[in-house]
């Protein structure tokens, strides 16, 4: 078989992997629902939720550079979040140990749940499946008090998400 004949069959395969991921939920649609473990084993839920925003943000890999910067900046601006009646939370596909380690090494004071086969991801349209290789991909979704999607990123700069999201939340609540 030549190189070209089975790069286009490798590739025809990625595209048909790609093609049968999940599209991420509508704003206006009920976000959707998950029952997920932190670090502690304890379960989470969306609906845990309810009554205050949530900004439930997907990154791939604990303790890679992009995912920790995104960590901090939520960190560091936990505050203008708790003021506006929101809360942040991390899932990727990394396990309990690694996400203890994570939070740990960086101070962060919010859950990070593991979702290890990726259903939660894939039903957020968040995930990457190449196969052998799956991660979560640096998409966010905030879910307003009432359990709603309100907005989706897809395209996240780690660095300035934080702050872009504190900024919606108030423009959202009129604050």
């Amino acid at each position: 078989m030549k190189w070209s004949r089975i790069f286009a069959l490798v590739l025809g395969c990625l595209v048909a992997v790609g093609a049968l991921a999940a599209t991420p939920p509508e704003p206006g649609s009920v976000a959707p629902e998950f029952a997920l473990p932190d670090a502690a084993g304890k379960e989470w839920h969306v609906a845990d939720w309810r009554g205050r925003w949530l900004v439930l943000y997907f990154y791939p890999k604990d303790d890679t550079p992009g995912c920790t910067t995104e960590a901090q900046n939520f960190r560091d601006n936990l505050a203008q979040f708790q003021q506006l009646n929101a809360v942040v939370v991390g899932v990727s596909l990394d396990d309990g140990a690694s996400h203890q380690a994570f939070a740990e090494r960086h101070k962060l004071p919010f859950p990070l749940l593991v979702d290890a086969d990726g259903v939660v991801a894939r039903r957020y349209g968040a995930l990457s499946n190449f196969g052998v290789v799956k991660f979560a991909k640096r998409y966010t979704f905030l879910v307003d008090p009432d359990g709603r999607v309100v907005k989706v990123y897809q395209e996240v700069d780690a660095a300035r998400h934080a702050l872009e999201i504190v900024a919606d939340i108030r423009a959202l609540a009129g604050k």
